[in-house]
């Protein structure tokens, strides 16, 4: 590869930082549905034609966005989850619950593009399903490795999940290798829940209400954690 190649290239990608950097922001002011290439063209004192260059459209500069937020928060999660010890599946669980959390207080309109409201008229590639997948499949590990370890111990509260559900359990069984129904059922209901305890406090339905949102938070991440079988 030649040198001018090079440089050109290292423009480039800083151009595309300068851009995704400068649309961050504007998502606090404007949200996902008013981000406007144009705007962010005149923060940056380039002319509107040039930015197309790097983002043909306003749904290119979404996507590159929303991959660039599920990669964070992913990072995040497995950060977390390689701080614990292999066989600490509960302290695995819970620090994976706690990384979602502080992502999304830290990063509220990024966390709002990617779990929020849909943006009008926008359709999300096949490009954002692995990124979006990566916090996800901490989790699925957390459990499969419990249940292959025999540590998995879902409490006797639950019938059994109808018959219909095989096949999305099926779909889902890729993500917890080898775990029965009844256990991919409870996590996936684990997993949601975890979101809409963050939902509901990054979105203001705890206000006026909820004054001790942290403590509530590790005791119902701590109860989902049991719902799952994770009780040690």
């Amino acid at each position: 590869m030649n040198a001018s190649r090079t440089a050109r290239e290292r423009v480039r990608a800083e151009l595309i930082r300068e851009i995704t950097d400068i649309a961050r922001r504007h998502l606090t002011t404007e949200g996902a549905a008013g981000l406007s290439l144009r705007a962010v063209a005149r923060e940056m004192g380039m002319v509107s034609s040039a930015i197309y260059r790097y983002f043909p459209s306003r749904d290119d500069l979404l996507t590159a966005l929303i991959i660039d937020g599920y990669n964070a928060i992913g990072e995040a999660v497995e950060r977390a989850d390689a701080a614990r010890a292999r066989d600490d599946f509960t302290g695995r669980w819970l620090a994976v619950c706690r990384a979602v959390r502080e992502w999304a207080l830290a990063h509220p309109h990024e966390y709002a593009l990617l779990y929020g409201s849909p943006v009008p008229g926008y359709r999300a590639p096949d490009d954002t399903i692995a990124p979006a997948l990566r916090d996800t499949a901490v989790f699925g590990r957390i459990v499969a490795d419990a249940h292959r370890a025999g540590r998995l111990v879902p409490p006797p509260i639950c019938p059994p999940p109808p018959a219909i559900l095989a096949e999305d359990a099926e779909a889902v069984r890729s993500l917890i290798p080898d775990a029965p129904d009844d256990v991919i059922t409870r996590a996936i209901a684990a997993w949601t829940g975890l979101f809409g305890m963050v939902s509901f406090e990054l979105f203001g339905q705890f206000n006026n209400t909820i004054t001790h949102r942290a403590e509530l938070f590790e005791h119902n991440m701590t109860c989902l954690a049991h719902f799952v079988g994770l009780s040690e």
